[in-house]
């Protein structure tokens, strides 16, 4: 018997199997384990023909709660499987399974303590492993606990901290644990979950070590891995950028070595369509185009042309060596007039009928929204922090906590996976595209508004009038979703300012009496009176004039951009 992790696409069901069926089994009885804690016991699998496929000879109801667990989170983990040699008795391996199973201990730190316990007495995990019947993988993942802080082992015990926030901890440094931890742990603040967990830890950029170009060994800095030790990323995203882009242009200096007219790097996130170039080999003039996505994947297209480069390139034009003319293809059997008048007629009639179908509309307006095309550039707001101070403050915010999970939710709604971090921002691939307004034909209207609004949000300008006019018009009590942090008192430095809040929160008599002290000093008052700290009586719900809405100010200095949005904004609704 060998132990090992088998992706769920290879595995299917054998007739051999006593409750094999067409049906699929009731499963709610383990379903919440399998959420929480994924498959524990190790399916018992044999060959299906060959060395990658598996068909199940027990563990079928284990097979079907992780594929509805994998609906409903977009993806699905490899299932542990015990695979069988000629000469296994099937019985006999599922009875030793279950009872080896039935000696670990009740939850994962309990068992953390046990295989570290083992581990002290010279086991490897190979060992472990054996002893459990378990994989390798689920030893490396419960001792992957030990990285974690005491009191967030003992509040993932109480299963206050669910597996997914967990498995992103454990690539927090233990300053980054104590942060969170105190976020936790008070009762008016919120600590980031899940995904947002890791945007959290990385400033909003978590980049693999899968897309690095250059060697991972020589990065210089720090490298985290998650639970599993399967994903791993660079701490350092200015660093890792750094290394790539030096990398990039190695590449692209061995392609000119090589003898490419021309390597274009294209902008970090620009697309390239190739639709609008043809393939054209090396000797007739082909160029290497290289992108770089957001993410830092990079991919080199070989041997490519504009259309325009290559009508050129055939027409012998200025300056080009004369090229082979293509071979004459086979008349087509529309002419371009005529596949012009075909196209305009029916989109007259699409467009007019699209008219009296509001729903529909609403549908390929959100799909357009979402995947883009031809004619739709939608750009999502990029939330750039200014430091590293400010994306920590912001990430863990009651607002970034909301629209995480209407974003999960939309996400499943659309059967995207949960670990896409956005909606909207297609490049305006055809196919995408009808594939998303499929999906939206089949949601009701309710589910389509709940899309729409994810897509919205996305897609918000931030620091823009319209944020503004919102915020009015939707009545919203920033008091709600903001907390004052040290980020915030870093950034403040006007005396003249400091004071102003000083007087809202401790009243005139206060301000004044430290009118002339620095900025520094009546900082630390503020935050006294606003922790209830050194002798001041704690003040609530005290909101900065900046954060109101509508805007206030604290100077008649001017230049503060949100202020003179108001002003245009109040014009505006004067106006009309």
């Amino acid at each position: 018997m060998q132990l090992a992790h088998v992706p769920i696409d290879r595995l299917s069901i054998s007739t051999a199997n006593m409750r094999h069926s067409k049906r699929a089994p009731d499963v709610s009885d383990i379903l919440p384990s399998v959420r929480v804690r994924g498959v524990l016991v190790p399916l018992l699998v044999r060959p299906n023909g060959s060395p990658e496929t598996f068909e199940i000879v027990a563990g079928r109801r284990r097979y079907f709660a992780a594929k509805i667990v994998g609906d409903e989170r977009g993806k699905i983990e490899d299932l542990p499987c015990a695979i069988m040699e000629d000469g296994d008795d099937a019985d006999a391996l599922e009875a030793s399974l279950i009872e080896n199973i039935a000696r670990l201990d009740p939850d994962e730190v309990s068992r953390w303590e046990t295989f570290t316990r083992l581990i002290r007495q010279g086991r490897a995990v190979t060992d472990i492993a054996t002893t459990f019947g378990i994989t390798e993988l689920q030893v490396k993942r419960v001792l992957a606990l030990g990285s974690l802080l005491p009191k967030i082992r003992e509040a993932y015990r109480r299963e206050d901290i669910d597996a997914d926030t967990v498995r992103h901890l454990t690539m927090a440094s233990k300053a980054q644990q104590k942060d969170w931890l105190a976020l936790f742990l008070d009762p008016d603040r919120y600590a980031p979950h899940g995904r947002q967990l890791k945007q959290w830890l990385f400033g909003g950029q978590s980049i693999s070590t899968k897309v690095a170009l250059f060697a991972v060994e020589d990065y210089g800095s720090q490298i985290v891995s998650d639970l599993f030790g399967e994903d791993s990323y660079f701490a350092d995203a200015d660093l890792f950028w750094q290394k790539q882009n030096e990398a990039i242009a190695a590449r692209r200096d061995a392609y000119l070595e090589a003898g490419w007219r021309d390597v274009l790097v294209l902008e970090i996130g620009q697309y390239f369509h190739t639709y609008d170039h043809e393939k054209t080999p090396k000797k007739k003039g082909g160029k290497v185009i290289i992108t770089v996505s957001q993410r830092g994947e990079v991919e080199f297209h070989e041997g490519w042309l504009s259309r325009k480069e290559a009508r050129r390139a055939r027409s012998g034009g200025k300056g080009e060596e004369q090229t082979e003319a293509p071979a004459k293809a086979s008349r087509a059997e529309m002419s371009g007039p005529m596949q012009n008048y075909v196209d305009l007629h029916r989109h007259a009639a699409v467009r007019a009928v699209l008219l009296h179908h509001p729903a529909v509309a609403l549908r390929l307006m959100v799909a357009h929204a979402i995947a883009g095309s031809s004619l739709w550039q939608v750009r999502l707001e990029p939330q750039r922090a200014a430091s590293q101070a400010i994306a920590t403050s912001v990430a863990p915010s009651a607002g970034e906590a909301a629209f995480a999970a209407k974003l999960r939710e939309s996400l499943a709604l659309l059967g995207r996976s949960e670990d896409d971090t956005t909606l909207a921002g297609g490049h305006g691939d055809e196919e995408a595209l009808a594939t998303v307004f499929v999906k939206l034909l089949a949601l009701s209207d309710e589910d389509v508004v709940r899309i729409l609004s994810v897509v919205m949000a996305e897609t918000l300008a931030a620091g823009s009038a319209i944020v503004e006019l919102l915020g009015g018009h939707l009545n919203i009590d920033m008091v709600a979703y903001w907390q004052v942090d040290d980020a915030f008192f870093e950034l403040l430095r006007d005396r003249e300012v400091a004071n102003a809040m000083l007087a809202e929160i401790g009243g005139d008599q206060v301000a004044d009496g430290n009118s002339r002290e620095r900025v520094k000093t009546q900082k630390q008052i503020i935050r006294d009176l606003l922790s209830g700290e050194n002798g001041r009586q704690k003040v609530d719900g005290w909101l900065p004039r900046w954060l109101k809405f509508p805007v206030e100010t604290y100077t008649e200095r001017g230049g503060f951009r949100t202020a003179d949005q108001w002003s245009m904004v109040k014009a505006l609704i004067v106006s009309e």
